[in-house]
């Protein structure tokens, strides 16, 4: 009897929360018709095979500035070409020529260079 009982309460229970939740004013079907001509008109809804056409950035800048930066980046290589990628840019060296083979040099002596498979160890060699 409980148990009977219990279910009928949680069946009121449900159908109370069920008209609760449903929209107090839902639009008349001449507004929602009215809407959907507009976003047509608009070009915002998607028809046949076709996607909804996204609408183009605007840019800030001018024409030409933009052609004189690509032709700039053009000449620096900055831009990729064909089927190469654009060219990595080179670091300069702050040591001088001198420096880097006495330190070259130095390090061989040291056994600190990496020669064939043998693993580097730091100590200098004897």
């Amino acid at each position: 009897m409980k148990l009977k009982l219990a279910l009928l309460a949680l069946l009121a229970g449900s159908s109370l929360v069920a008209q609760a939740q449903a929209p107090a004013a839902a639009p008349a079907r001449a507004e929602v018709k009215a809407e959907a001509k507009e976003a047509m008109k608009a070009g915002e809804v998607a028809t046949g095979d076709k996607p909804a056409p996204a609408k183009a950035a605007k840019s800030t800048k001018q024409r030409a500035e933009v052609k004189s930066e690509a032709k700039e980046a053009m000449k620096t290589g900055e831009v990729a070409t064909g089927d190469k990628p654009a060219p990595a840019k080179a670091t300069k060296s702050t040591k001088k020529r001198a420096e880097v083979k006495a330190e070259a040099k130095e390090a061989a002596k040291a056994g600190t260079i990496p020669a064939g498979e043998k693993p580097v160890t730091g100590e200098a060699k004897k």
